[in-house]
């Protein structure tokens, strides 16, 4: 069975992730032929707009296919790893820059590489069971595919709570983090597609099926989270959540992500070259991508997480507090080349 389908269909180039029994992960066959079918399209007079959804329900895209990087990493071979973060990074780039519109329907789970594919569009839909979040911490690796500057962009430090805490996201939360932009019922999901196929016009088919949104519940703690991050020492950040029983869940998760990756991405996301553009954001992300698989926390969380299933990582440090300062600041200084 082929993992994507891609075809023309009357005004709009269609992408469909054809891995429901994976979650629509994303392999490096998948990202070059999005790539492709991107390029094609954008000069083509013929299509007014691309479409990206996924089959199943249970997710749109749930990230990179890693077990190979796993693999490749475990050998020494680091250079496998770099080159798909390298090459899913350049399709991300080319998503934030698309000259037409990009429509992305996320059902389910949308996480990690899955927000790469979607969240740089210029339409992003959700419906009543979509998560959008950022859980790379988990596996020791950082908020990646642009993601970054998604939570950067993010005023009083609620996007560093969301890259450190994994926060989910449902329809509410995500069109108030900016992840989404429309919430349509997916049962209208079909109908809008066919609606933009049929006459090209984005405005039109979006209006005739968007609905108002939930409520974000994220909001009620806002005040809260901008307290609690907004210090630059990531090592008093536990202490910090403790004190608010409305926390106690995302520090609970908090806690079982990786010291290093937390400790990175809490960083990461107040440095002004983040929030600057999608590319400057890429590149830092990739000062730490590319080193992940020899100097960090990410092949023990592949292990843990996805390979064993233990889902007992053996981190390097035991908590925040023993991530020194000069180690996040060696992850943080730029490459060679």
């Amino acid at each position: 069975m082929p993992e994507i389908h891609i075809k023309k269909t009357g005004a709009i180039g269609q992408i469909t992730l054809a891995r429901p029994e994976a979650l629509n992960s994303l392999t490096a066959n998948m990202l070059s032929k999005i790539e492709m079918a991107l390029s094609s399209w954008e000069s083509d007079p013929n299509i007014s707009a691309v479409v990206i959804n996924a089959e199943g329900e249970k997710a749109f895209c749930a990230g990179g296919d890693i077990t190979d990087i796993y693999r490749q990493g475990k050998r020494g071979n680091f250079n496998y790893g770099q080159e798909f973060w390298a090459n899913e990074y350049r399709l991300n780039l080319k998503i934030a820059r698309y000259r037409k519109p990009y429509l992305a329907f996320m059902q389910g789970f949308t996480m990690g590489g899955g927000v790469g594919v979607s969240c740089h569009g210029s339409h992003r839909i959700v419906g009543e069971n979509s998560i959008i979040s950022m859980p790379e911490c988990g596996i020791g690796l950082v908020p990646d595919v642009g993601g970054s500057f998604l939570l950067a962009r993010l005023k009083q430090n609620v996007g560093t709570y969301l890259g450190t805490t994994a926060f989910r996201m449902d329809a509410g939360d995500s069109i108030f983090c900016q992840f989404a932009d429309h919430y349509i019922p997916i049962k209208f999901w079909p109908n809008t597609i066919e609606e933009l196929a049929m006459h090209g016009d984005v405005k039109y088919a979006i209006n005739k099926y968007q609905r108002e949104a939930p409520e974000s519940q994220l909001t009620k703690i806002v005040p809260i989270i901008e307290e609690v991050m907004e210090p630059d020492d990531y090592w008093q950040l536990d202490k910090r959540m403790s004190k608010y029983s409305q926390l106690a869940i995302d520090l609970k998760n908090l806690r079982r992500n990786s010291p290093l990756s937390v400790a990175f991405t809490y960083s990461m996301l107040k440095m002004p070259e983040v929030s600057k553009d999608v590319e400057s954001a890429l590149g830092i992300e990739y000062r730490y991508t590319s080193r992940a698989q020899e100097e960090t926390d990410f092949l023990e969380g592949i292990r843990a997480m996805v390979i064993d299933k233990d889902k007992a990582p053996q981190w390097k440090h035991k908590s925040l507090s023993e991530v020194k300062a000069a180690e996040v600041a060696a992850l943080l200084l730029p490459l060679n080349n």
